[in-house]
This record gives structure tokens, C-alpha cells and sequence, in this order.
């Protein structure tokens, strides 16, 4: 009996130290994302293209769901032409932050959601604002977190239908 009762205790340990392992783990992989969102904001802030495209899977295996047209960006090279192209419409500063982000690991995949806020001059002054809705899906490679998938929304009021701009009201 004392026998079982032992290897019953060390299975139990074990399974904790394992359990806490895993808990330490997906919790650097957390904190990798999240400074990966970081340097994302700190990327659009500066309007460094290259930084931005830094934190994305090279080559075809990007796919982005963006606000702007086309329906879909697919591959690296096209994504980056996104981002040129909307810094060309943003001559002055750009203010940009994320909000709310939620991030899930399990190792070699991970995930986000959160509101994006970003606030731009237009090329005649006129202030521009738009909040958004991301989800990003990110896999480890190279032991590095790179996004390979991205999805952004804007909610829209079918009514209208317009762009619903104020994403602050929760149900």
C-alpha cells in the first residue's frame, strides 16, 4: 500500500511540475506575442515598413484580410504594397495603439484578438480616425513568433449599411 501511495504521490508531482512547465512556457510564448504587438504599434507609429513586415511570415504563406481593397492580401510582397500605399495617404504623423489583446499559445501556434485606434492626418489636414477589430494567428518558427494569417474588420451598421466607427460600447 505504501508502495502505491508513493507512486501515486510522485505521479501527482510530476503532473504538477509538468502542468507548471507548460504554464511557464505558453506564458513566454504570451509575452513573445505580445512584445511582437509591441513592436507592431511602435512600427506604424514610425511608419517603418520594414519593421512592420519584420513581425510577418516571408514569402506566399501570408494571408491578410485587410479593411482596404482587395478582398485579400496573399504573400509577403503584397502586404508590404498595402502598407506603402496607406503610409502614402498618411503624409504627417500617425498615432496608433492596441487595446484589449488577448493572445492564446499551445507551443507552435497562437492567436490575438484586440482593438486597433489609429489617428492620421490626410494630405489636405483633414483628421482621420479608424478603430478596428484583429485577429491575428502567429506560428513559431525558427523558435521566432511570426504573424501568417491577420483578419480585419470594421462592424457595420446593415441599416446604413455604414462602417460602425466607435468600437468603445460592449454589450
Amino acid at each position: 500500500m505504501r508502495r502505491f501511495v508513493f507512486l501515486a504521490v510522485a505521479a501527482l508531482c510530476a503532473a504538477a511540475t509538468l502542468s507548471g512547465a507548460l504554464a511557464r512556457a505558453q506564458s513566454k510564448d504570451e509575452q513573445q506575442i505580445r512584445a511582437l504587438e509591441d513592436k507592431f504599434a511602435a512600427a506604424v507609429n514610425a511608419k517603418d515598413v520594414n519593421a512592420i513586415m519584420k513581425l510577418y511570415v516571408p514569402g506566399d504563406e501570408l494571408l491578410v484580410f485587410d479593411v482596404v481593397p482587395p478582398r485579400q492580401y496573399a504573400g509577403w510582397d503584397a502586404y508590404k504594397k498595402d502598407w506603402e500605399g496607406e503610409f502614402a495617404m498618411m503624409p504627417g504623423p500617425v498615432k496608433f495603439e492596441v487595446s484589449d489583446l488577448s493572445v492564446t499559445t499551445d507551443g507552435r501556434l497562437g492567436w490575438s484578438h484586440s482593438i486597433q485606434h489609429v489617428a492620421w492626418m490626410t494630405s489636405d489636414g483633414k483628421p482621420m480616425e479608424l478603430t478596428v477589430r484583429v485577429t491575428d494567428c502567429y506560428r513559431k518558427i525558427d523558435g521566432k513568433w511570426l504573424i501568417v494569417l491577420e483578419h480585419v474588420s470594421v462592424p457595420v451598421d446593415l441599416s446604413g449599411p455604414q462602417p460602425v466607427p466607435d468600437l468603445t460600447s460592449k454589450p
